[in-house]
């Protein structure tokens, strides 16, 4: 990994990490609107972000009050999910038909999210999945529009 792509990397986790712990209450909730998920459609202008994602997420999940479930369930939603998009994009060249399909696929993997709430705080299963989906769905389709304005702007693919 290249000096250009380790400090987009940092920077992006740093942002990740930022941005949750100045939204914490709606962070950790079983309703799950992470503000920060958003970052997640950096993952369709380059497949380089994967590790900023991921390690936001990781550090972000330190300060859970779910301890080491956040950050084994938590890890586990976003890496499994952003693989699932990098293996799309190989197929999808559309950026606004990934960025949909980020919404979706992370979205519907809220299950993993939501059998981590049922492990640990006994929550029901099926409303746990319904909120952290619709949370999540919620943050990725207003971060939609965003991400593609910034890229515009900023053009992602390219500062890697």
């Amino acid at each position: 990994m290249n000096i250009k792509t380790l400090v987009a990397n940092g920077l992006i986790a740093a942002l990740y990490i930022a941005v949750s712990m100045a939204v914490e209450p709606l962070a950790f909730s079983s309703i799950q609107f992470r503000i920060p998920e958003m970052f997640n459609h950096l993952i369709v202008f380059n497949k380089r972000y994967f590790y900023g994602i991921i390690l936001g997420v990781f550090i972000t999940n330190i300060f859970s009050p779910l301890g080491l479930y956040d950050l084994i369930f938590g890890v586990a939603h976003s890496a499994i999910s952003l693989l699932i998009i990098i293996f799309l994009a190989r197929f999808i060249k559309n950026t606004w038909v990934l960025l949909v399909a980020t919404t979706l696929v992370f979205s519907f993997n809220m299950f993993i999210i939501a059998f981590e709430l049922n492990l640990a705080l006994e929550l029901p299963f099926m409303l746990s999945w319904l909120t952290t989906a619709a949370g999540e769905f919620g943050v990725l389709a207003i971060g939609m529009p965003i991400m593609y304005a910034l890229n515009k702007r900023l053009k992602f693919n390219t500062l890697v």
